[in-house]
């Protein structure tokens, strides 16, 4: 039993150095050499300052921004989780019906909620929603901000990405992006 120690030992630390510290690490220095703003989490910095992750949602509740989907996980990118009920589930069922309330309490019960503005993602920490859940909020954060529609407008389509690759998904918005967007602009006046 002895003879085959030393074999054992041999192979479990050349493979604990070759998968536990060779690769992570050549992984790491590519990704930092091939994607450098994605390896360090896509931060976004304002005055030198990291507010967010274009990756990562944000719970903006004030309502001169734009809210982004509800999160299960509370926005915390350490939680990541989606609630695990099912579509018939009554406490998902419930939770929806509140947050459909809330929207038409803050943008009038007659018109459409979008329905990323009252479910989570699988994540629970989707930092975009559908251009059609932007248009919902258009009218509140405009006036919120003392703006005209108008104004927002080109902002939201500079912030609206398109399909990946023109055919995969569908466009979409981030709520941190145009968020800032709206700051500086506001700010730059």
């Amino acid at each position: 039993m002895l003879s085959q120690f030393r074999p054992a030992l041999v192979v479990f630390l050349a493979l604990t150095a070759v998968t536990g510290v060779a690769y992570p690490l050549v992984v790491t220095v590519v990704a930092n050499v091939a994607f450098p703003r994605q390896a360090q989490g896509s931060l976004i910095e304002v005055d030198g300052k990291a507010v967010g992750s274009s990756l990562i949602g944000q719970g903006f509740t004030d309502p001169k921004y734009f809210w982004g989907r509800p999160s299960a996980a509370s926005y915390n990118g350490a939680a990541s989780t989606g609630s695990n009920l099912g579509p018939t589930n009554p406490a998902q069922l419930d939770a929806v019906k509140g947050r459909i309330e809330a929207m038409q309490a803050a943008h009038g019960a007659d018109k459409r909620v979008p329905i990323d503005l009252v479910t989570a993602s699988g994540s629970g920490l989707d930092p975009h929603i559908s251009p059609a859940a932007i248009e919902y909020q258009l009218e509140r954060v405009a006036k919120q901000r003392g703006m005209k529609v108008d104004e927002v407008r080109p902002l939201v389509a500079q912030a609206t990405a398109g399909r990946t690759f023109g055919l995969l998904g569908e466009p979409r918005v981030n709520v941190l992006e145009l968020n800032l967007a709206l700051d500086a602009a506001q700010s730059a006046d």
